[in-house]
């Protein structure tokens, strides 16, 4: 089944309109949410249309910031309105967590058109609950790939009209991360027979293409050459030899080494190897590449924003299929630095292709690299899945990490890194085993053996993204897959991650 990046449509176009809203202005919209205060003023009153209404629903309904309700207005009643009273002291989670459930409500029914204004709020909130409102409506507007024979016709939001003096300002920003998570989504939705192998290879081909990036596609036999044994390892239980890392490049003018190097785990289907896993544990396992959607999306938005850092990603891209060459428990392979692993467990593929992905970025000598890989179950058993687990070897940016994670609101939580980790992957046939047998720990032991193949002259994240999924979504995205890591990544690199020094 033939398909095509939607990279023309990851955005529905964003347009400011006046500084007022009209009875007829309003009514012109099949849509609106207006944000309140929590106890508006009569001037606030006498400038909103239908205000007798409004305000005798306003006194009924709302008790507390943050409390909503919606009617319809206008002539035949056409124009459902959804009115917010604005929470001052939220946290960004918060406020998209209500956005998510605003933008819901504001498109039911299709509308082609949505319109988002304030009245009588501060500017500080009402703008941060702009940004929120339009993620929200970006991420709830945008649609997967469908494959349905008789597809449902359904009108596609032509805009979302903005009503504020002045420009918002940081406006490309939020559009940019929405974009990117929107393209993370669609990747990861993809099913495992339509994004195989080959079919991401073609994918980033062209998407290097459209954003006049340098591509290179690193297959099997190149990767032989270069000792990846790692990698080759979990590819050789696949029918085809279609597995590779790809390497795509962003350079602004005048750049020439990587500033940072986004990895990404892209098993494009897991079904555990040789350690087969169970029909449940199997069923979504065409998500397991989530890690590279989230690098490419991130890449997408730091093009889009014309980032001055200089970017490279790589993406480890197999299946890790079970068959008569699939690799087994007690198999020692050669990484790419000469490191030489004990294989324990056919199930833990991720850090085997991260080991020689890893390897192959950092010879590029980058700054920093962040890593991104739906890795361990032990994440999730840990945080559940509304957070993300970060390991670093900068244990004095821990701090910058999990603020980085507050104010994008993709939370991550900071997991210890000591050196006497190790001694639970001491092998007695090989320098280090891929994990332990009893799985004690796992996400913590993960990510000290990825640590083997990041030198310490480079600031490195591992990023175990066990929020990558969550029934209901999460914050504001209301799809199973969350897309997480990209308002994370773009936040972090604006903060300075690794430098404080350094800006996005």
């Amino acid at each position: 089944m033939p398909t095509r990046l939607p990279l023309d449509r990851l955005l529905v176009p964003v347009r400011q309109i006046g500084a007022r809203v009209s009875a007829s202005s309003l009514a012109r919209h099949a849509s609106a949410v207006l944000f309140l205060p929590l106890a508006p003023s009569a001037a606030d009153w006498e400038a909103l249309p239908h205000a007798p209404m409004l305000r005798a629903l306003h006194e009924r309904k709302v008790r507390k910031a943050g409390d909503t309700f919606h009617l319809r207005v206008g002539p035949q009643a056409q124009t459902l309105l959804v009115i917010a009273c604005i929470p001052t002291e939220a946290s960004t989670f918060e406020r998209l967590q209500a956005a998510g459930k605003l933008a819901r409500s504001a498109l039911e029914g299709d509308p082609r058109t949505v319109l988002v204004w304030q009245q009588g709020c501060t500017t500080d909130a009402a703008d941060a609950t702009f940004h929120a409102i339009i993620a929200a409506l970006e991420a709830a507007a945008f649609r997967f790939a469908t494959f349905k024979s008789k597809p449902k016709s359904r009108a596609r939001l032509q805009s979302i009209d903005l009503v504020r003096r002045g420009k918002l300002q940081e406006m490309d920003l939020t559009l940019a991360t929405a974009a990117g998570n929107n393209l993370a989504r669609w990747l990861t939705a993809l099913p495992p027979n339509t994004l195989d192998a080959a079919t991401y290879r073609r994918l980033l081909k062209q998407f290097a293409q459209r954003l006049k990036l340098t591509f290179k596609f690193y297959g099997e036999t190149q990767l032989k050459r270069l000792g990846c044994g790692a990698f080759l390892a979990v590819a050789r239980g696949n029918a085809m030899r279609d597995a590779g890392i790809a390497m795509l490049s962003y350079r602004p003018r005048g750049a020439a080494a990587p500033a940072v190097s986004l990895v990404g785990k892209g098993i494009c289907f897991d079904t555990g190897g040789t350690n087969l896993k169970t029909h449940k544990s199997m069923l979504d396992m065409h998500t397991d590449m989530e890690g590279s959607a989230v690098a490419l999306g991130s890449l997408y938005a730091l093009k889009t924003l014309r980032s001055p850092l200089s970017v490279d990603c790589w993406l480890a891209i197999t299946e890790n299929r079970i068959g008569p060459f699939a690799y087994k428990p007690q198999d020692v392979v050669r990484a790419a630095n000469g490191t030489t692993i004990q294989v324990i467990h056919t199930d833990a593929e991720g850090r085997m292709v991260l080991a020689d992905t890893l390897s192959l970025a950092t010879a590029k000598k980058p700054r920093a690299i962040i890593d991104y890989a739906t890795l361990t179950g032990a994440c999730i058993y840990a945080l559940t899945e509304r957070y993300s687990g970060a390991f670093t070897n900068r244990p004095e940016a821990r701090g910058l990490i999990e603020s980085a994670g507050v104010s994008s609101g993709e939370r991550v939580w900071c997991f210890p890194m000591d050196i006497d980790y190790d001694t639970d992957l001491e092998s007695n046939v090989a320098d280090v085993l891929q994990c332990s047998a009893d799985a004690k720990g796992d996400h913590i032991l993960a990510a000290r053996f990825l640590s083997r193949f990041v030198p310490n002259s480079v600031a490195w994240l591992h990023l175990d993204l066990s929020a990558g999924t969550r029934h209901g979504g999460l914050a504001h995205i209301t799809t199973e897959i969350t897309g997480f890591g990209v308002r994370y990544t773009l936040d972090l690199l604006r903060r300075g991650w690794p430098a404080p020094a350094a800006a996005a």
